[in-house]
């Protein structure tokens, strides 16, 4: 869900910055918000995953940890 959410607002933020290009230049500041604004809900999508990932991550470390202690356990 996260990956499709990460996908989903880099298409949106291609779209903004595309839709700016053959603008005039009175429209430039108003690009150039957007452009920051999509630059910010990138970095803000790339840290959330990179977040899930390290979750993820200790999970599955803890899960293999677990295994283990419960296989020395058994007879």
């Amino acid at each position: 869900m996260k990956v499709f959410r990460t996908l989903l607002l880099g298409a949106l933020a291609s779209f903004v910055l595309l839709a700016g290009c053959g603008r005039s230049d009175e429209d430039k500041g108003a690009m150039e918000r957007a452009g920051k604004a999509a630059d910010e809900a990138l970095e803000k999508a790339r840290e959330q995953t990179g977040k899930a990932l390290e979750r993820a991550g200790e999970a599955m470390k803890e899960a293999g940890e677990k295994m283990q202690r419960d296989e020395k356990t058994q007879p």
